[in-house]
């Protein structure tokens, strides 16, 4: 495995609070806009440039591209951002109510993710690709980390928790009251440590961020095939790697991922809970929210009305049968509900089905489904359930976790170009 140290483009320590910035797909448009307007410094006005145009402009349209690289060359020019040149390694941790994890910022291999040593379990869709595509392009920087997960390795963890007894580069409390902080590791002794650590894992694992591996793997084969032409390919080049942050598994937190569908695909409120029912769900009307403390336990709201749903014993007998990814609480939902009740065939292309991530709480479902839609509250997908699927080869259902904290953009760039 191929995980390296990198020469970094970081912001100064005096603005890096300022700077840091949620990732660029949690906002909507119209969040995005409001979000920048009080931040001119914002990492999310370089993610996000359709930010600086009016809201009729084309947001994927080559000036919004070429605004974004404008504003990092002025961000560099200006001292906001920094040039680490000697390749480093960076620690950042991440503490949330007293809960910490803290990971390694290093440049993975674009051929170990090809030849699947980096293991991903989500499709992704070629429209949203494009997008970071671009904008890589265009800065010819790297600006979203992957966030990556690794199994529990003892050593390694010694050594990073010596690191962590130094002074840090960065410490801040951001606007969601997470706790970050950032060690540079310089000394040549410790990088060699943890480069030989990291070469001899066998696996990675994509937490979260398909669509910006996918993306930098996109945009290295461009830049490659450019190089190729030209006759000036080494195989060393920086595009050959993507920015990640990797983390233990055992310190990462998955939320649930909820759904709300818009309608009831034509049923009554009793007809559908009849139809769930016959679908091998055993149900139970709740006096309040049902947030699910166990696999294959599911909350159903419509029209007002709260319903616990649990998996029949031959319901759970035949999902367990059918693999891994059948066993997935998202995969049961999907199979035996979503799609035979309400129609939903493919929950990526579908608009009748939204994603709510369970930080947002039940009130928001609520909100959503309003009186004439149903939603579901699900139990969290396991890290070892995500490890499973993806040793496998397979791939789990669209949306299957949701990680907290998430990584903050614009405090690590890895220039490719």
């Amino acid at each position: 495995m191929k995980v390296l140290p990198f020469p970094c483009t970081r912001p100064a320590p005096e603005v890096a609070a300022e700077v840091a910035a949620p990732p660029y797909d949690v906002f909507d448009r119209d969040e995005a806009a409001a979000y920048v307007q009080e931040r001119p410094l914002s990492f999310v006005n370089i993610d996000r440039p359709e930010t600086q145009f009016p809201p009729s402009q084309d947001m994927y349209a080559p000036e919004v591209y070429a605004r974004a690289a404008e504003l990092l060359r002025e961000r560099i020019a200006d001292g906001t951002y920094l040039y680490d040149a000697a390749p480093c390694y960076y620690l950042y941790e991440l503490k949330r109510a007293g809960r910490a994890q803290t990971g390694i910022v290093a440049v993975c291999s674009v051929a170990d993710y090809e030849e699947g040593r980096i293991k991903r379990h989500e499709l992704t869709r070629p429209d949203k690709e494009q997008d970071r595509v671009d904008h890589i392009e265009a800065l010819g920087y790297q600006t979203g980390p992957i966030f990556l997960a690794y199994r529990d390795e003892p050593v390694l963890q010694f050594i990073l928790d010596a690191v962590k007894t130094g002074k840090p580069l960065y410490h801040f409390t951001d606007e969601e009251g997470i706790e970050q902080t950032v060690w540079r590791i310089h000394r040549p002794e410790s990088i060699e440590a943890i480069h030989a650590m990291l070469e001899r894992m066998p696996s990675l694992y994509i937490a979260d961020g398909h669509h910006r591996t996918a993306s930098a793997v996109r945009a290295a084969h461009d830049l490659r095939s450019k190089a190729q032409a030209e006759g000036t390919y080494t195989g060393k080049e920086p595009f050959n790697y993507f920015l990640s942050v990797l983390f233990p598994a055992s310190q990462l937190t998955i939320l649930p991922y909820n759904r709300v569908v818009a309608d009831r695909a034509g049923l009554s409120p009793a007809e559908l809970i009849e139809r769930v029912q016959a679908a091998g769900f055993e149900v139970e009307e709740h006096n309040g929210p049902v947030e699910p403390e166990q696999p294959t336990v599911f909350g159903l709201f419509s029209a007002g009305r709260w319903w616990k749903l649990s998996c029949s014993p031959e319901l759970l007998a035949e999902a367990q049968s059918a693999g891994p990814v059948a066993a997935l609480d998202a995969s049961i939902l999907q199979e035996h509900l979503l799609e035979p009740i309400l129609d939903i065939g493919d929950p990526r292309l579908d608009e009748r089905i939204a994603f709510v991530g369970g930080i947002r709480g039940t009130a928001e479902l609520e909100e959503r489904a309003g009186s004439l839609g149903v939603a579901f509250t699900l139990h969290a997908t396991s890290m070892d359930q995500l490890m499973a699927v993806a040793d496998a080869g397979l791939l789990m259902p669209p949306k299957s976790t949701w990680f907290e904290p998430k990584l903050r953009s614009g405090l690590f760039l890895h220039r490719i170009a």
